[in-house]
């Protein structure tokens, strides 16, 4: 199987009178949605997934500040 960027590169060279949506969904194992949106896109690269601004799901912006500085001050390693 094809890996994923040059499937949608296949997809997005492909046009409306060549191949329809769904003939491609079949052929590379993906809904018709997915199809379409990969001849919408600009790029065939592979988007980023994550979070835009990556952030701690435990600690607040002010306890993490107060962390690393008490980190800086003492000279302390992570793991103590």
């Amino acid at each position: 199987m094809e890996a994923p960027p040059r499937r949608r590169q296949s997809v997005a060279r492909s046009s409306y009178v060549e191949e329809s949506v769904r003939a491609l969904a079949r052929r590379y194992g993906v809904s018709p949605t997915t199809v379409q949106k990969w001849r919408k896109r600009a790029t065939t690269a592979d988007a980023w997934m994550g979070p835009k601004e990556p952030r701690s799901t435990v600690l607040t912006i002010e306890e993490e500040a107060i962390i690393v500085a008490f980190r800086r001050h003492t000279l302390l390693p992570l793991d103590d």
